[in-house]
């Protein structure tokens, strides 16, 4: 019963935002002192026409209206007439920002783990690594396009430079923290460092990682649009870039609502991959106090 109430709350938070969004703007002429100026359909168009503007980006339906599911051809030949449509630009996107997500968190893995299991290293590289991870990542994006290209090379080295210091730092607390008890039960039954390595520091240190991996998806979506937004063949930021220079408020809105969508998925699924891996842990529950 809980589930189904928050459930009802959540479509009725959704559908009321989406009633002030459509007709929100016309009481501005009534009582413009209630009405917010960000309601302008100029800035932030409309629902009704960021869903005819989707259709005709998606290709599903032409320029006049009509729907290509009955028309043999039609979805192919919209298609073909950009080099950037909606599909090829989500899935560029989505390819850099999962090539980012993976080069990052594998790379800040390793490298917390390192750090994390030697002190001397630690000692030696952490005000390195602290000083760089003080510089914004975004100052660096044009750096990046400069030495890389407008190709994915730099959107994917942008995603990277964003997430791996994100998940370094977890797996550094992590590895750091793991009971030491425990390291010197292995050490007892003659586990050498690799297995101690293995059988104790890793499994600890995986649920300090998950931790990062949700906020470190997003990131790398955030990395690879910033990327787009500066120089980009294709991607779903060139979209939004060129959308602007055309004064299309529902075309960048379009964008955003893909952009907003992939990332949902993106931290659905990596919460899925989480629960699995981490189904030994115990359960748990909060209640209210």
């Amino acid at each position: 019963m809980r589930k189904l109430t928050t459930l009802l709350w959540q479509i009725a938070i959704g559908l009321g935002a989406l009633a002030i969004w459509q007709w929100g703007w016309e009481l501005h002429a009534v009582a413009p002192w209630a009405v917010p100026e960000l309601l302008d359909p100029y800035f932030v168009s409309k629902p009704s026409e960021i869903y005819r503007q989707f259709l005709r980006m998606g290709c599903l339906v032409t320029s006049d209206g009509k729907w290509t599911v009955g028309d043999p051809g039609a979805f192919t030949r919209c298609i073909g007439k950009s080099e950037n449509n909606l599909w090829i630009a989500t899935g560029v996107t989505l390819k850099n920002t999962l090539w980012g997500f993976a080069t990052g968190v594998s790379s800040g893995f390793l490298l917390g783990l390192l750090l994390g299991r030697s002190d001397r290293l630690s000692e030696i590289f952490y005000p390195y690594i602290t000083a760089f991870n003080s510089i914004p990542r975004i100052a660096l994006a044009p750096i990046i396009i400069l030495a890389f290209g407008i190709g994915d090379a730099s959107k994917i080295v942008t995603a990277w430079l964003v997430v791996v210091f994100l998940v370094f730092f977890n797996t550094f607390e992590g590895a750091r923290s793991v009971d030491r008890d425990h390291i010197n039960a292995a050490r007892l039954l003659g586990a050498g460092e690799w297995q101690v390595t293995r059988t104790v520091i890793v499994p600890s240190t995986m649920a300090w990682l998950f931790a990062s991996l949700s906020p470190a998806v997003s990131f790398s979506l955030i990395g690879v649009i910033v990327g787009e937004f500066i120089g980009a063949e294709h991607g779903i930021g060139r979209m939004i870039i060129e959308a602007e220079a055309r004064g299309e408020a529902a075309g960048m809105m379009v964008s955003v609502f893909v952009l907003m969508i992939v990332g949902v998925i993106l931290s659905a699924v990596v919460r899925r991959v989480q629960a699995y891996l981490l189904r030994w842990r115990p359960a748990q529950t909060t209640g209210a106090v």
